[in-house]
């Protein structure tokens, strides 16, 4: 995991700016402290920032091609490097290095931008080609790794994050309202859309060209699912051929040159990771894991357990109401959105505490639950679609019960809530968001704070339409668990689990995440595998449960699946919150701001203070940490920006400099 970054002129008669990518580099210096390099000529300008994990002495980017013609600057890793450079070197392509980056310049050579289809990663990367005046830029399949862009003044600028593209002065740097309307809908926008005007973020699965001032975008992947299953196929069958692919999939992810280890919550699919990663070690695995104060979401027993079981040498953190408080500002910074919710703040920490012990990469047990029907929203899909045929039905609606029965409620309140709650909606099984509709319900309550002006800049953006462009042709006629587990990875896989909870609070402490259940592979054929041995009944994960029973304790395998979650509004409304809390919700600050309406987060504001040691409703909760850190954004992005000095020349490892270097000749000619 690095950070890249570069601008790329659209018009001749534009000159760049020689000295913006060193302030451009160092803004993202904490994605890759390890080594810095630059390449630049008169039409291109490339920098990376590099976390050193695969090939440590000749690995340096930006890196070309034996003449120079090409030049990339990659984020991420090819798991499959080692297997397509011989097929490149037959072919006839000479390597100078051991670097997976190589790998990727000679596969454009040998095969263009259908390259990317031959990779297993996750990557985001940029190559320009000086013989074609070109710039090619992709993102992995599921939108692991980011890459952010915009066009300003005729000049094009990429980057891993967009404080980075915000180096250059002159671009505005404002709130986008339908992007905030979005992620007030789905928990993020939809790309291209970002929070912030004009900046774009490239699709996942999504490659970018631009030539003769011509840009053009193609996707090259997405996750699709037949129309039928093949039903005659055991449920051993399927398990056993996922087992394999799980087993290959972590083979290819320990490839590095630096020591791996593995988040370890105490749940099947982290749990499932390190079992597996076991198979390829001797030595015992590092782990690590989050413990909270507060019982109600730790883990730790489980953690601990799982530890044990497994021989890992086990590092934990405990996190409070404080750390989460303290915290939450800095997450903001790297997320560079709005969030609804702490739970990215104790993975920030997380990363953290790898980093202390030395390590720079992790395997993570993420993607499992879209991929295999994890989550709840996909059985409260399967009750509320079978709910549906007969809305009246008191026994129908009871079933939803069965998913919460540990709800803070009493009999006959816990009754009308899941039936109130859950019954929104109902006459709408036809839409392409039906499985969604509960969140977003709850969602949604954060508009009512919005002023009146911003109501009116958003006008009649479709928020609820925004993923429906672009369906897949046969998106009708899959299975209705199919389609919310499309749904749910088209939105809150890429653009918060892998972006706010993933890629940006692992990069903050230079961690890169690896993520075994995310191998296009186990996607594709996990897209195979019949629903009913996906959501058995109701247990979740029947498959993978089946797959993983030979590697792990019953009682693992068998418990139920308890979300990730961290605490919300309790963490800043303590006696000892920082006093950032009460600052940027003042009524001064709101109106500054000129989002919300200061007196109605005056009045939530109250309710929280007054429940701080209760909980509040999900809609409440979601609603203050949305307030909160769209403001701490406007704080940092809008009101208070500042970017970081340029690197000096000492600081690069690689500097490549065509225009100094043409300047010279031209001197020393006297021309």
């Amino acid at each position: 995991m690095c950070g890249i970054a570069g601008y790329f002129r659209l018009n001749h008669n534009r000159e760049l700016d020689r000295d913006l990518i060193t302030r451009m580099v160092n803004m993202i210096v904490h994605r890759g402290p390890d080594e810095f390099g630059l390449f630049r000529d008169a039409d291109c300008v490339l920098g990376h920032a590099r976390l050193s994990i695969i090939d440590l002495s000749t690995g340096q980017q930006p890196l070309a091609n034996e003449d120079g013609t090409l030049w990339i600057t990659f984020n991420g890793e090819i798991y499959n490097y080692v297997e397509l450079r011989p097929e490149l070197e037959k072919a006839g392509h000479k390597f100078r290095t051991k670097s997976d980056t190589e790998v990727i310049v000679h596969a454009y050579e040998q095969w263009g931008v259908d390259c990317v289809k031959r990779f297993n990663g996750q990557f985001a990367f940029a190559i320009y080609d000086k013989n074609k005046g070109s710039l090619f830029v992709a993102r992995d399949r599921l939108g692991i790794r980011p890459v952010f862009y915009t066009i300003h003044d005729g000049v094009f600028y990429f980057a891993s994050e967009i404080k980075s593209i915000f180096c250059q002065s002159s671009i505005p740097r404002r709130l986008d309202f339908k992007g905030l309307d979005e992620i007030f809908t789905w928990w993020t926008t939809s790309p291209p859309r970002t929070a912030f005007e004009n900046i774009n973020e490239l699709e996942a699965g999504t490659l970018l060209e631009i030539k003769d001032g011509n840009i053009r975008k193609s996707a090259y992947w997405q996750m699709e699912f037949p129309d039928s299953y093949d039903n005659t196929r055991p449920l051993s069958d399927w398990a056993e051929e996922l087992h394999e692919l799980l087993v290959d999939s972590v083979r290819l992810r320990l490839r590095a040159d630096v020591p791996v280890g593995g988040y370890l919550s105490g749940g099947l699919d982290s749990s499932a990771t390190v079992a597996l990663i076991k198979r390829f070690t001797d030595t015992k695995i590092e782990t690590f894991s989050i413990a909270f104060q507060d019982k109600a979401y730790d883990e730790s027993g489980y953690q601990n357990q799982m530890a044990e079981y497994l021989g890992t040498n086990h590092h934990q953190i405990t996190c409070t109401y404080k750390d989460i408080a303290e915290n939450f500002p800095g997450v903001i910074w790297h997320a560079e959105r709005p969030i609804l919710r702490t739970a990215p703040t104790p993975l920030m920490m997380l990363s953290g505490l790898v980093r202390q012990n030395d390590f720079k990469v992790v395997l993570t047990g993420e993607g499992a639950d879209e991929i295999f029907g994890g989550y709840d929203i996909f059985k409260e899909t399967l009750i509320r679609r079978f709910w549906a045929r007969d809305p009246n039905s008191d026994w129908r609606a009871s079933l939803l019960k069965r998913l919460y029965p540990t709800l803070p409620l009493s009999g006959a309140r816990a009754k009308f809530y899941l039936q109130t709650f859950y019954k929104a909606g109902l006459a709408d099984i036809d839409e392409y968001y039906f499985s969604h509709i509960p969140r977003i319900n709850t969602t949604t309550k954060i508009k009512d704070y919005f002023t009146g002006e911003v109501k009116n800049q958003i006008g009649d953006h479709d928020s609820l339409g925004v993923f429906g462009s672009g369906l897949p042709d046969g998106f009708y006629r899959w299975h209705h668990l199919a389609r919310a587990q499309y749904l749910e990875a088209k939105s809150l896989l890429s653009g918060y689990l892998l972006s706010s909870q993933g890629d940006r609070v692992a990069a903050a402490n230079s961690v890169e995440t690896r993520f075994p259940f995310l191998d296009h592979r186990v996607v594709e054929f996990g897209a195979k595998i019949p629903p009913r041995h996906k959501i058995f009944g109701l247990k979740e994960k029947y498959v993978l449960k089946k797959a993983m029973a030979r590697e792990l304790p019953k009682e693992i395998v068998d418990r139920v699946k308890q979300p990730y979650m961290a605490p919300d509004s309790n963490s800043f409304f303590q006696p000892d919150s920082p006093s950032y809390v009460r600052e940027i919700l003042s009524n001064r600050a709101l109106e500054s701001g000129g989002v919300f309406n200061p007196s109605f987060v005056t009045r939530l504001n109250a309710k929280c203070a007054k429940l701080s040691h209760a909980h509040l409703s999900f809609k409440d909760n979601m609603s203050i940490i949305g307030i909160l850190s769209t403001q701490i954004l406007i704080d940092q992005y809008i009101d208070n920006f500042k970017p970081a000095g340029k690197l000096g020349r000492d600081a690069f490892t690689t500097w490549h400099d065509e225009i100094s270097e043409t300047h010279a000749k031209v001197k020393k000619s006297g021309s």
